[in-house]
């Protein structure tokens, strides 16, 4: 289950990406295939910004990725190599080579990983710094879809081993905000055992997980052997 489709430019984000791109409200309306009446509405906050109209924006104006849509259904079934591709898209070390436009909203890029069943490690690896270099990302809508699909032990251990990396670049500043969304999800806190991506491991693995796992993920309910030290872009 999701919540419909939204999208997160408002009128006021539109404007500034006009102004930024140095564009008159005429030029701007041209290129996004719309009347200069419509896009002063939009501008104004008297229409809402359409999900189709956030993306026509993300091709003309100087927009940050989260301003793209968080929509339902463009990206619900993407595979192991549109993750990395994203991943690289946004900025990740680890997937510097597959750099490009981005296409998806880290926050829903975020929850469609954390909502699957097997995910490959390098991509799950990625998933602390996502958290981490998209503080502004829109965490309501990204805590609220996890909380309706019983994912928030996973954000948690995600957001969790983010603040750690926080604390080790010294940035007090992040690591005071991710404590604080650690903590919301902390009263959600399931009791039932998971899995981070990876639900076909053996039974062997999990029992020696149980026994073995950082206190992170023990604290989450999570069977993985994920810590802040598998981070490749964390420096030790």
């Amino acid at each position: 289950m999701m919540d419909s489709s939204e999208a997160t430019v408002t009128g006021e984000a539109l404007r500034a990406g006009r102004v930024g791109a140095k564009l008159t409200q005429q030029d701007a309306a041209a290129r996004l295939g719309l009347t200069q009446a419509y896009l002063s509405m939009l501008e104004r906050g008297r229409r809402p910004v359409t999900a189709e109209v956030a993306m026509q924006a993300m091709e003309v104006f100087p927009l940050p990725p989260t301003s793209l849509p968080l929509d339902a259904g463009a990206h619900s079934a993407l595979g192991e190599s549109a993750f990395a591709a994203e991943l690289g898209a946004l900025g990740y070390p680890g997937f510097a080579y597959l750099r490009g436009k981005a296409r998806t909203n880290p926050a829903r890029l975020l929850f469609l990983a954390l909502d699957r069943d097997e995910l490959d490690r390098r991509v799950v690896e990625a998933l602390p710094w996502l958290v981490y270099a998209y503080p502004e990302m829109d965490w309501e809508w990204l805590t609220r879809n996890t909380k309706l699909n019983d994912r928030q032990n996973r954000l948690g251990f995600v957001v969790d081993l983010a603040e750690e990396v926080a604390e080790r670049d010294g940035d007090a500043s992040r690591r005071k905000s991710l404590a604080q969304k650690k903590a919301v999800l902390e009263r959600s806190r399931l009791a039932n055992e998971d899995t981070l991506a990876h639900a076909s491991m053996t039974q062997a693995e999990r029992r020696w997980l149980r026994q073995n796992r950082p206190a992170k993920a023990r604290h989450w309910n999570l069977l993985t052997d994920l810590d802040v030290r598998d981070l490749a872009y964390v420096h030790s």
